[in-house]
Parts: structure tokens; sequence; C-alpha cells
């Protein structure tokens, strides 16, 4: 028996050959005759028509394309399903609100009962592939407006108006068999086009030099152990294009997820931390939402604001985000017992070695991402075309919004990666260019409490939460940007708000910008005391904020207080032993000074 005869045994194994009724004249020549008023299919035929529309989706995954996979039948949900989780792709159901496509370029919202579902622009599909033309669906005539070529199952009974659209029709009965076998047909292509894409990969790194560094960095990816993580130097990465619509298509691909779970008790102040008014009128998320609106605006892109708050938070950061309305920021609450796990996530700038081993990632983003799911706001993402999540886990003021980044991200397809900066011992370790990537131990590296996970990622976790599964085993092959300083401006202590409040930064039109008169790219380390510790002590000890742009390092312990009009530059240290106190009067500029006395100043030098 030869392969053909197989094939088509396999065919009329599934009932493929019999159709509804007597053929139309646009179906007979996918026909063979008829019996008892019912058409019989040339399974031949379907065969050749099988071949070709299999050749055309493999065409299309051989260029990354996208697909939408219409299923109205829901006989066959459980086989669509698997195939969409075998080959990797996204069950979309957004199609089943009529006008989806062709009404996509205006955002919409639909209000039910229990809940509103929001809507915007979605990507539209390179390819539909429909698996029941017979049912009431408007998706053939949208893709067909759209010149959006579709991969259907027809029969005999489908009219001409409908059959025309259909660009590679594939004549056949629509049974469970059949449309088992199409999909486990359409599962072999997408593996066997993804594996010759990967051999391809492999065999062009040879000769173009680009692609075998890429290839070089993911092979060393999957060698990092659990104890160690590749490290690539944020100077390596490509520019992003100068091309402001390219960057307007990549920006809205992107959602920024930050979490609002710290209280601002440990600088004694009663609110939310980001709640704690840092420079000129602004707080920490006031500066948050002013960056993101700005790209919006410079680019015009869609870049939503997601915010996670906890019971005791959640008040606090409505109060201040009622200075921002008509503004695309969504709010959800995690849940009580989800609080008491994500509490150990890492928050603080300061992190040892121990702590830095297993929070690069947050320990808990699988209870993250479960309340995002159950508060109803990530479907809407999904069906707007979002591929990527920039999670902030902590109020950093830098600007954080990075196409530089988020460009090496999807065009490397890095799942997931967290910006990290080397730690004390990590910078003496030497040896090795800084401009290359690394594998090294995760001990020497801090997180800066920024993280870029995509959207296949995230849904992946989230299939996996039934199963008794944590979020630290799925990083286990760890990925990371060292990123430079400026991408990193927390607000964790009174230190940091000396620094913010003073000269070196400035406000303009509610973001920060840095003073360009500081010729070190670096800002300067600040040590204040337990004495500055709560935010009413700092401010009753700063007269006013001294000027510091020219200051390399600053360390106050004990009683201090400074005057109105202080300039300090160099390296300052000041220290007042127990039972004394130093006044640093109006006016005063101290340059590299070592004073330990109220009578040092103005005599000692370092």
């Amino acid at each position: 028996m030869t392969i053909h005869s197989v094939v088509i045994q396999k065919l009329l194994s599934t009932n493929a050959q019999l159709g509804r009724r007597v053929a139309s004249h646009h179906f007979k020549i996918y026909s063979c005759g008829s019996r008892n008023a019912m058409t019989i299919i040339d399974s031949d035929k379907t065969l050749i028509c099988l071949r070709n529309a299999c050749s055309f989706i493999g065409e299309l995954v051989r260029n990354r394309a996208r697909f939408i996979f219409v299923n109205t039948n829901t006989l066959f949900d459980e086989i669509i399903d698997q195939m969409t989780k075998t080959i990797g792709c996204r069950n979309d159901t957004s199609w089943r609100l009529g006008g989806f496509l062709t009404n996509s370029s205006s955002p919409r919202k639909f209000r039910g009962r229990n809940k509103k579902l929001n809507l915007a622009a979605v990507q539209p599909p390179d390819c539909v592939v429909i698996f029941d033309t017979e049912r009431k669906s408007s998706v053939i005539q949208e893709a067909s407006k759209l010149q959006i070529p579709i991969v259907g199952l027809v029969d005999s009974s489908m009219p001409w108006d409908i059959y025309k659209k259909i660009t590679y029709p594939v004549p056949a009965n629509d049974s469970v068999q059949f449309v088992y076998l199409f999909c486990n047909l359409i599962t072999k292509t997408f593996l066997y086009e993804q594996r010759r894409l990967n051999a391809a990969f492999g065999a062009s790194a040879i000769a173009k030099p680009e692609i075998r560094d890429e290839a070089e960095q993911l092979d060393k990816i999957k060698m990092a152990s659990k104890d160690k993580l590749y490290v690539l130097p944020y100077e390596r990465l490509e520019p992003a294009s100068e091309n402001l619509t390219e960057i307007k298509q990549l920006l809205d691909k992107l959602v920024v997820l930050k979490f609002n779970s710290n209280m601002g008790s440990d600088m004694g102040f009663s609110g939310p931390k980001s709640a704690l008014e840092v420079c000129h009128g602004f707080t920490c998320l006031d500066l948050v939402v002013n960056h993101i609106e700005s790209i919006n605006s410079k680019y015009g892109c869609n870049i939503p604001l997601l915010m996670m708050n906890t019971p005791s938070t959640h008040d606090g950061i409505l109060k201040v985000l009622e200075k921002h309305p008509n503004k695309n920021i969504h709010t959800f609450i995690q849940s009580q017992h989800q609080q008491e796990n994500i509490e150990d996530m890492p928050g603080s700038r300061t992190l040892d070695k121990s702590s830095t081993r297993n929070k690069l990632y947050p320990s808990h983003l699988l209870e993250v991402f479960l309340s995002l799911n159950s508060s109803g706001k990530l479907e809407p993402l999904i069906s707007q075309g979002k591929e990527y999540f920039l999670l902030l886990q902590s109020d950093n003021l830098a600007e954080v919004v990075d196409p530089k980044i988020l460009s090496h991200l999807i065009k490397n397809s890095v799942e997931h990666c967290v910006e990290v900066m080397p730690t004390t011992s990590g910078t003496e370790e030497g040896g090795v260019p800084s401009q290359e990537g690394r594998i090294q131990s995760k001990e020497s590296v801090k997180s800066i409490n920024t993280m870029w996970m995509s959207m296949s990622c995230v849904e992946r976790l989230l299939q996996r939460s039934g199963l008794g599964f944590t979020s630290s085993k799925f990083f286990d092959r760890a990925f990371a940007i060292d990123s430079p300083s400026s991408r990193y401006l927390p607000v964790e202590r009174t230190s940091d708000l000396l620094i913010l409040q003073s000269d070196l930064y400035t406000s303009t039109e509610g973001t920060l910008v840095r003073n360009a008169t500081r010729a070190n790219p670096k800002d300067p380390s600040i040590e204040l005391g337990p004495e500055f510790g709560n935010v009413n002590d700092f401010h009753s000890r700063f007269k006013s904020i001294p000027s510091i742009v020219e200051l390399d390092s600053l360390k106050v312990t004990g009683d201090v207080w400074f005057g109105t009009g202080i300039t300090l530059k160099g390296k300052v240290s000041i220290t007042a032993r127990p039972g004394m106190k130093i006044v640093i009067p109006d006016g005063m500029e101290l340059r590299n000074r070592l004073i330990t006395s109220q009578a040092d100043i103005g005599t000692s030098f370092l």
C-alpha cells in the first residue's frame, strides 16, 4: 500500500468525503458525484487543498506571522486549545466581538452586568484559520475587507458570497475527527518550521557575525546555572530605531505594572511611600505617571500604567491619582492572603549577598499576576496586542521606559529579564571587558527592582499556577542587563531625598531633569545618620537643601544642623561626638572638609 493510499484511507476514516447536500455550481470542482442527495467530496482534492493550506501556513510561520484561530463550534474547543498550547500561539477569543478587526482603530467599551471590558486597537493577524464556516460569524467578512488571507474548511452548502472570500479552502465534512486531523497537521507544520528556523539561525550565525553574537548570547543564557546568570552590559544593546513610527509600534506593545505595597513608616511617613513628596510638590507617583505620559505624548503611543495596591496603601494611592484624571491608569488590590505572601518582595535598595541570590526575581510573582488576572484587567491587555510587562517593584524615578531595552528583548525573543547593577565585590572582579556579556554569580550583582516579562511568559506562569509550581523555579535560567546608574533613581531613605531636592535635579513639566553642569556621571554618595532618618527630622535639620552639584561624597553622623545657602564640594565628612552639636552656618562652602567639632569649621582639610 502506497503512502498516498494510506493518507486517503485516513481521510475516509474521518468521514471527510461526506457533504451535506447536492453541491452548488462553485463547489462541483471538489465533488465526485452524489448519493442519497448528499455530495461525495473528492478525497484527492481534499488532500491537495490540505497540502496547499499547510504549505501556506508553513511559509507564514517562517516569517514569524501572527495567526488567529476561529472556532465557532463548541465541540472543537478542546482540540483547538490543545493545538494552540502545543504550537505556542495564544487562543484569541476577541473575534467573538463583532467588528474586532475593522473597528479596532477606535477604542470601545463593553459594559456587562458584572464587569466592564475595555478594548483598544488590536494588531491585525497575518492569517485567519477558521474551522466552521457554516456558523454565523463576521470574521470572514472583516478579514476579507482588510485583505487578510483566510484558511478555512468549506462544505457543499456554503454560499458563493462566503466561499469566494476563502483564500485557501479545504473541502471536507467538518466532523470532529477531521478537525482533529486538520489541527494535527497544523501542529506538525508549526513544529517542523520552528525546528527549521532554529537550524537556519544556527547555520547563518557562522556567516553573519551579528547573528552569531546573538546565538552565543542565547547559548550563554542556557548555560547559566541556578546560582549564576548571564549579564549583558547596557552599552552592548543596539540603539533603538530613530523612526518615530517604529518606536510608537514598539512602545504600543508595552504595559507598565507598578507595585505599591510599601508604606513610608521606615521614613516616618504615615502614608504609602509612593505618596511621599520628593521635589517641587511632586510625589513619587506623580513623577512616574508624568514620565509615562510624556512618553505617550512624544511618540503618540498608548502605554497603560497598572498599579497593584495593598489594602493599606490603596486609599493613599487613589488620593494621589485624583490629580491625574482621564489618564490610562488602572488600579487593583491584592488580596490579604496574597499580600502576606508577597511582603518579602525586593523593595529596598540595600541588598546583601544572601538576599540577592534569591531576590533578583520577585519570589511571589505568580500571586501578582493571579491578582491581575482575577481583577479582569489581563484579558483586555492581551486583546490590545500588548506583548511585554515592565515591572517596577519600588519607587524608581529614573526614565525606566526604554525603547532600546524593549527592542532588544523582542528581537532576541527574551521572555524575562532583570536589570542589575554590580555590587562592590562585583566591580572588583575585573579581567573581563565591560562591553562584553558574561556569566557571573548572582551574588556579584544587585537588582534595581526593574524587570521585563513577556505576555507569553505570564500566560505560561498562570497555566502552571494549579500544579504547585513556584515562580522561583520558573526563572532558573536568568538573563540580566547591567544598567547604568542613570536608570536607577530610588526613594528609599532620606539621603535619596537630599539628592532629589537639591540643585542636582530640577522638575520640568513634572519630570526630573539632571543638572547638565555636573561633570561626574554618577550621583554623589550620601550617608546620613539616624538623626536624619525621619522625614520631619530631615526637614528640620536642613533650613534649605545645600548645593551638591560638585559633591562627590557626604557623610553626616550625630547632632548636625545645616543653615541656608550652603555649598558642598568634593568629599565632605561631618561627625558630631555624643553630647556635641555642630551647626553649619548660612552661606558656608565646604570643599574636601573633615569636621569633628564646631571649632573645625574653617580650619581642617582632608
